[in-house]
């Protein structure tokens, strides 16, 4: 006789995330896009006291901190990745009093808050950049190469595509890894280092918890700037060491940051931490950025980049952890960002496989970060009108043509303003519109229509998190492998069981124990249970 199991229900939300090691060690982060979260005033524009207005949402589902994206002074020629001044607030987002306020009622929410600090480059607006001498004292300018020094001075390409060096008025060249607006800071000169230690302080002081650093594997160019001598070089990044991205020097930068993160902890009794973004080529690579008195965490980007694959995701997991134990660190989860194509789009299964992989990633040892929603199983908007999109990296890519070599500029599809409530956009994103377009029929995916639904993907996820919270064997700790069919992927962690079908078919298996939890409905036929396909599932054992 088939019956089909159901789990006890939502877990209570009791015991206060695991803090013992350090509360990052298994600490589920949420990522909010500024622009794209919720906007208080109805420009159509995401902006601090909207996010603070929605807290509340985010204790409820369960996350312990949030990660917000750059809000500071800025063109936004790169979405506030180009940093004109790192002490204030771009008008655009609020004011510096917006930015205490959200961090204080965070901390009465039980809530930390994660800045975002983007050290390789700032924008060409700058103060320093503004001024041509102080300009070529703390940015990477070089002569061009050529009889009339003409050409750019080494073959590098900007990861948006075409070269990656612009000349100046003054005939000679300044780097930029990403867009023209965005030159290079040079690391080798000890004012660059003295600012950012003060502008760490600045924002601990205003009672930050820690920082993610962008591009965390830039800053230190290998010495002479040599050539690639190889095209499409935005295809190599997390493949290979590139003489601009992943150089060994960059790990005394994050030494010095760490020994200021620790020491600014003690003194104020504060557990501050950093995070990197950083693209390695290897596990063991990125497990360099969180040795003992580097950073604490880094995103694993090999782990988001696997395919929907019983053995390619063992594989990576297991390389994961046992690189990540080599250094004493967790391993931090990542399945979408800002920069990436939605897994609910880029694991070419839908929200089943989306809902599958995201209680894999819970139940994984260690910490996991989720980026704006992914909760509501939003998909990527592939059918954005080109003259709406404002990815800098599809106009590069665009000019270039189609050798121009950088990211793919499709950036926005995951960048559109969330659905909060209602059956037309802005679906209560803010009083007015929204800077990009929502689809239609993103009514059925708000937060409103979701809350209550036990079927829903929000729900899904709250229950989730209030497992992590009550169940001690999940977050970090040990795993254990189990014997499991093809294609699926069955492991032990204290307590707890979790099996996931990778195949598209249904699969039995010996009845493990009590469900807890499963991203499809699974069925029990006499002692075996039926786990449908593309599907993820926690047992009590």
């Amino acid at each position: 006789m088939t019956q089909e199991l159901t789990s006890p229900g939502p877990a209570p939300q009791a015991a206060a995330p695991h803090e013992s090691r350090g509360w990052w060690r298994d600490a589920v982060i949420y990522q909010v896009y500024v622009r794209s979260f919720a906007d208080s005033d109805g420009d159509g524009v995401g902006d601090l006291r909207g996010v603070r207005e929605r807290l509340p949402y985010l204790a409820g589902l369960g996350v312990d901190a949030l990660w917000l994206t750059p809000f500071y002074a800025s063109p936004q020629a790169d979405g506030g990745y180009d940093v004109a001044d790192y002490r204030a607030v771009d008008p655009l987002f609020g004011t510096l009093q917006d930015a205490a306020d959200l961090i204080s009622e965070a901390h009465a929410l039980g809530l930390r808050v994660i800045l975002d600090i983007v050290p390789n480059h700032t924008s060409d607006r700058h103060p320093w950049f503004r001024d041509p001498e102080l300009a070529r004292q703390r940015y990477v300018f070089r002569p061009g190469r050529g009889p009339h020094g003409e050409l750019p001075p080494n073959d590098w390409e900007s990861v948006f595509g075409g070269p990656a060096w612009t000349r100046t008025d003054r005939g000679d060249w300044y780097l930029h890894l990403f867009a023209p607006e965005q030159p290079d800071l040079d690391w080798e000169r000890p004012e660059v280092h003295e600012e950012f230690a003060a502008i760490f302080r600045f924002w601990l002081d205003l009672g930050v918890d820690g920082f993610r650093i962008d591009v965390a594997h830039g800053m230190v160019k290998a010495p002479g700037l040599p050539d690639i001598g190889h095209g499409e070089q935005a295809r190599l990044i997390g493949t290979q060491v590139l003489p601009f991205f992943d150089q060994d020097g960059v790990h005394a930068i994050h030494r010095s940051w760490r020994r200021l993160l620790d020491d600014y902890g003690r003194a104020h009794g504060r557990d501050v931490i950093g995070v990197a973004e950083a693209w390695a080529p290897t596990v063991e690579r990125l497990a360099l950025y969180v040795r003992p008195d580097e950073l604490h965490q880094a995103f694993n980007f090999q782990f988001l980049n696997t395919a929907w694959d019983a053995a390619a995701l063992r594989a990576v997991i297991d390389s994961s952890l046992a690189a990540a134990v080599a250094v004493g660190a967790p391993t931090t989860w990542v399945l979408s960002n800002h920069d990436v194509v939605r897994h609910t789009t880029r694991l070419g299964g839908g929200l089943a496989r989306a809902r599958a992989a995201t209680l894999l990633m819970l139940a994984l040892p260690g910490s996991a970060y989720l980026y704006q929603g992914e909760e509501l199983g939003l998909p990527e908007v592939t059918d954005l009108p080109d003259e709406v999109r404002q990815d800098p990296a599809f106009f590069r890519g665009r000019s270039g043509g189609a050798d121009a070599g950088g990211q793919d500029g499709f950036r926005d599809g995951c960048r559109v303003p969330l659905p909060w409530a209602g059956e037309h956009p802005p679906y209560g994103f803010g009083p007015g519109g929204s800077w990009l377009p929502q689809p239609a029929g993103w009514g059925a995916l708000s937060v409103a229509a979701q809350t209550g639904d036990p079927a829903s993907t929000l729900e899904l996820y709250r229950g989730a998190l209030a497992l992590r919270r009550r169940l001690p064997g999940l977050g970090d700790g040990e795993m254990a492998w189990q014997p499991a069919p093809e294609g699926v992927l069955a492991f032990r962690r204290p307590g707890v069981l979790c099996t996931v079908n990778t195949r598209p078919e249904p699969v039995s298996l010996p009845l493990p124990g009590e469900l807890l939890l499963s991203s499809a409905p699974v069925a029990a036929e006499g002692a075996s249970a039926v786990l449908p396909g593309d599907s993820c599932t926690w047992w009590a054992i």
